[in-house]
This record gives C-alpha cells, sequence and structure tokens, in this order.
C-alpha cells in the first residue's frame, strides 16, 4: 500500500452493497466499466468515506453514519451542494459528480466525488514524507495560510450566499452546542454547566467580516502533494460548512491542536501531527493567523474555550450511538474519556483567561 492509499477492507457493519452502488453509478456515469472494488478510508467517525476503485478511474462515495444521527447533521445534498459552488472560488475543493437521495440504494443518501490522490497526514508524521522540522514548520504555515484563503473567499460571488445566516452566529452556536450536547448525554457524561455559562456571558457580537468557514479543519482532512508534502492540493469533509464568525473556525482547529509541551493524557486525544518537531504552538498559529488575515484577536480564549465545547459535543454525539449498541465501531468506546478530558482542559483555558 502506498503513502497515498489508506483505505482498507470496510470496519464491521459499515460495508456497501457494490452491486447496488456499480448498478447506480453507471445508469448516471456510462462512461464507467467493469466492476469496482471498494474499500474504507480510516478516518470517518462521522460521515462515512469509501474509495470506489474502477479499472480506469477511482471514485469516492461519502454517506452518513449508520445508527443515530443528530437531525441537522450528515446532510450529503447540503455538502454536495458546497463543493459544486465552492470550487470556482476555493480550488482545493474536490469535484462532486453526483448526489444520490434514494436511501433504497444503499440505505442512506450519498453522493460520488472526485479522488484527490495525496498524503492524508494521520496522528503521526510518516517517515517516507521527509519532513524535517524546517519542512514541518512550512506545511504548518501553508495549513493556516489555506484557512485564512478561506475566510476571504467571495462567498455571494461563488453562489453561496444562502449556506448560512452571519447574524447572531455565534449565540446559535452556544444555544444550539448546547443542545445538542444535552440531547446526547450518556449517564457517564460530564455536564459542562460552568463552561457553558462561561460561553454565554463572554460571546461576542457579530464579527464584521462573515467568511465561508469550513468548521472542522484539521491536518487529517488536507491533502499533501506526495512530491512535495509541504504543499495542500486538497481540503475534505465540508459537512459543517457554512457562513458565519471566521474566529469560531479558528477556535475549531485550536481545540484540534495539542502541541509537543501537552501532557500526556493529552496527547493520546491527538489525530494529527501538530506535536512535530517544527511545527508551530497555538500561540504562533494564532500569530500567524493574524498576521496573515489582519484580523484582531483581542479574545482568542472564547474562540478556543467554543472550540473545546464543540469539540466535546461531536464527541458526545458519536459516543452516544456506541452506548446505545448502534455502532460496532471499537474505535468510539474511549470518547467518554476524551470528553471528560476536554472539560478539565477547557476549565484550565478559562481559569488563565483575562476575558
Amino acid at each position: 500500500m502506498s503513502l497515498t492509499d489508506q483505505a482498507t477492507q470496510p470496519r464491521a457493519g459499515e460495508a456497501l452493497d457494490a452491486q447496488a452502488v456499480d448498478a447506480w453509478l453507471k445508469a448516471h456515469l456510462p462512461d464507467l466499466h467493469g466492476t469496482p472494488t471498494i474499500r474504507q478510508f480510516p478516518g470517518g467517525a462521522s460521515n462515512l468515506t469509501y474509495l470506489l476503485s474502477y479499472p480506469e478511474r477511482d471514485l469516492v462515495l461519502r454517506r452518513p453514519p449508520f445508527g443515530h444521527k443528530a437531525r441537522s447533521a450528515h446532510d450529503m445534498a447540503r455538502e454536495f451542494h458546497i463543493l459544486n459552488h465552492l470550487n470556482a472560488g476555493f480550488a482545493y475543493c474536490p469535484k462532486a459528480y453526483l448526489h444520490c437521495a434514494d436511501p433504497a440504494v444503499i440505505g442512506s443518501e450519498f453522493y460520488v466525488m472526485q479522488r484527490v490522490e495525496g498524503i492524508i497526514l494521520r496522528a503521526d508524521l510518516p517517515q517516507a514524507a521527509g519532513l524535517d522540522a524546517a519542512g514541518s514548520r512550512t506545511l504548518c504555515e501553508h495549513f493556516i495560510e489555506r484557512l485564512v484563503e478561506l475566510h476571504q473567499v467571495d462567498y455571494r460571488a461563488c453562489g453561496l450566499a444562502d449556506l448560512g445566516k452571519p447574524q447572531g452566529y455565534v449565540q446559535r452556536q452556544i444555544e444550539g452546542w448546547a443542545s445538542r450536547y444535552e440531547a446526547a448525554l450518556t449517564a457517564d457524561a460530564p455536564r459542562w454547566e460552568a463552561v457553558i455559562t462561561w460561553l454565554r456571558e463572554h460571546q461576542p457580537a457579530d464579527h464584521p467580516h462573515p467568511a465561508i468557514i469550513h468548521n472542522d479543519y484539521r491536518l487529517d482532512n488536507v491533502i499533501l502533494d506526495p512530491q512535495q508534502p509541504t504543499r495542500i492540493i486538497g481540503v475534505l469533509d465540508w459537512e459543517m460548512a457554512t457562513v458565519g464568525d471566521p474566529l469560531m473556525d479558528l477556535g475549531n482547529s485550536l481545540a484540534y491542536w495539542i502541541e509537543a509541551d501537552d501532557p500526556a493524557p493529552i496527547q493520546q486525544m491527538r489525530r494529527q501531527p501538530s506535536n512535530a518537531p517544527g511545527m508551530l504552538s497555538r500561540r504562533q498559529f494564532v500569530a500567524h493567523y493574524a498576521e496573515r488575515s489582519g484580523l484582531r484577536l483581542d479574545n482568542v480564549d472564547f474562540y478556543h474555550v467554543y472550540g473545546l465545547f464543540r469539540l466535546a459535543g461531536i464527541i458526545q454525539q458519536i459516543y452516544y450511538r456506541y452506548f446505545h449498541g448502534q455502532t460496532k465501531d471499537l474505535r468510539f468506546a474511549a470518547f467518554i474519556d476524551m470528553n471528560r478530558l476536554l472539560e478539565r482542559m477547557t476549565l484550565k483555558v478559562i481559569a488563565r483567561s483575562p476575558l
């Protein structure tokens, strides 16, 4: 298996009906020939991603997870719409080809898109990528610069003016994640009451320059050029993209950014190589974003706290499915421990914040 091909056999309970997928695709893409091999990419704690390999062409299929789903999540039509339009202003979006709204085909709606072949990072830098400390720093800077570039896209010109409502965005996110967290509570989960109260008391006014925000921008959601691994050639997982406060997007990325000096329990949560030699610290991350975007970041602690709480909400929604036996994916058993750790991390940010 090459550095750019990490797809494996589908996880237990997550296999697709290859015959049904093939028949539907050939009815809409008559240039397809042969029988596809279907494998699954190892990410996908939320929407699931599959590699469909035909003899002459690779495609990627995205579908919602099996089991309980949050009411407003996993909208395949919306994600398909975003890719189709945003590609005109942000060249790192894969091209989306087809959307299937008929759940009878594979048990849910899905869409099919272009495969952008490259390196997708996981928890640690692969040695074969050849990135030393200087290369890691360059990659990190490029990663931040692509986020700034996204936030500067003219979303109206791309036909995405109706994607979100920037007015009242911050308040809606706080209240929305508080409600979603409450709906996904299990008996063993922390309640996050002190954090929710702090967010409500410190929320800023609407940002004067709303932007397209990715809402899940991490190193393992970008694709690197195999020939030049510091160069980003694609950005994946647009299911939560919207129009809103760009600093909320920054806060989400900071929540994932575990640096080398973080304690061992936090390191165990890491799913991207943000701790590698040469990678920027969270403070340096914020400084580089501020320099390239020209935005003021006086209250970055609010956005960091929000990002950590939102991440806990996502984790708890996934753990809820595991807790109630709606998924057999053993990766999710430890999500309750991650949730508890995130609450402790968040309370420490609040305790040292000057806000």
